[in-house]
């Protein structure tokens, strides 16, 4: 079964940067659309940043815009999310999703998934 790998959490101070990673198991993602959600526990999972197959468009939720920033490599296969300025309500574990269709702000479409990597931000 294929999986989307993430990996680059961890525990910083508010204010800190983390650099998220996430690493596809197969080229044919290089044409898909990619996304970051989080889900704090309690919580519903929320959408954070996407990206089409070819870079050109992204989105971001208002809560992280002109802090977050998603890109990706397709030669690597790898998709990525910087995190400045992180502040405590960015508490979450972070999902990297994948999408054969096209770049949207919902999670159904995203057929996908990685485990999640946990990131922590304390004040």
């Amino acid at each position: 079964q294929v999986q989307l790998v993430e990996s680059g959490g961890g525990l910083v101070q508010a204010g800190g940067s983390l650099r998220l990673s996430c690493a596809a198991p197969e080229r044919t993602f290089s044409r898909y659309a990619m996304g970051w959600f989080r889900q704090a526990p309690g919580k519903e999972r929320e959408f954070v940043a996407g990206i089409s197959w070819s870079g050109a468009t992204t989105y971001y939720t208002d809560s992280v815009k002109g802090r977050f920033t998603i890109s990706r490599d397709n030669a690597k296969i790898t998709v990525y999310l910087q995190m400045n300025s992180l502040k405590p309500e960015d508490t979450a574990v972070y999902y990297c999703a994948a999408s054969e269709a096209v770049l949207t702000r919902s999670p159904r479409p995203y057929r996908y998934w990685g485990q999640g990597t946990q990131v922590t931000v304390s004040s």
